[in-house]
Parts: structure tokens; sequence; C-alpha cells
């Protein structure tokens, strides 16, 4: 139990130290009004909400979601890929791959995807 104390009181004062020494070291900022605000997309928060929205930035995340699922659902089938030599697995992992590069394809063609400069 003195162990048990002796250790919650080193990390809570080491905790303590480390916080206060880093307070010590960091610039010193000036706070305005931009830099304390939050950013919003570009957006100017405190302005109000109903302005129109760019519907290629909305395209590029939706686009950059689905690439991000794309991710989270082969991550653990390329993990695992060395341990077994499931052919059905393999055969969804193409499956998956497939529709994501139709899908791509098919925006592309679309102009989602096209860059312009405005």
């Amino acid at each position: 139990m003195n162990l048990l104390m002796m250790a919650i009181s080193f990390a809570f004062i080491l905790s303590m130290i480390l916080s206060h020494v880093a307070l010590f070291l960091t610039k010193k900022k000036m706070m305005n009004r931009e830099k304390s605000s939050p950013f919003e997309c570009g957006f100017d928060p405190k302005n109000s909400s109903r302005i129109p929205f760019s519907m290629r930035f909305f395209l590029i995340t939706v686009i950059f979601l689905v690439f991000d699922v794309e991710i989270v659902l082969l991550l653990p089938y390329l993990l695992s890929s060395n341990c077994s030599s499931d052919g059905f697995s393999l055969i969804n992992s193409i499956l998956v791959i497939f529709i994501l590069t139709v899908g791509t394809l098919y925006e592309w063609s679309e102009g989602s995807l096209h860059w312009t400069v405005s």
C-alpha cells in the first residue's frame, strides 16, 4: 500500500514538474481574435452558417472517406494474409479493390476529381 502511494505521488509530482517546465519554455504567443477562434473549413464561425458550400469540397471529402474505409476493410486482410491461404478472403479483397477502382474511374469521368484554379 505504501509503495503504491509513493508511485502515485511520484507520477503526480513528475507530471506537475514537466507541465510547469513546458509552460516556462514555450514561446509567448500573441493571442488575437483570429488565432483564438476555431478553424471551420475556411469559414468564419462567428458569421452566418447559411452561406453557400463548395460542392467540390464535399465530393473530395466523400472520396477521401471512401478510401479511408477501404483501408479499414483491407488492412486486416493484409495483416493476416501470411497466416492463412483462404481463397475466399482473397476474392473479397480483390472485389473491394475492383469496386473502388470502378467508382474512382466513374468519379473521374464525371469531373469530380478534376482540379480547377478559381
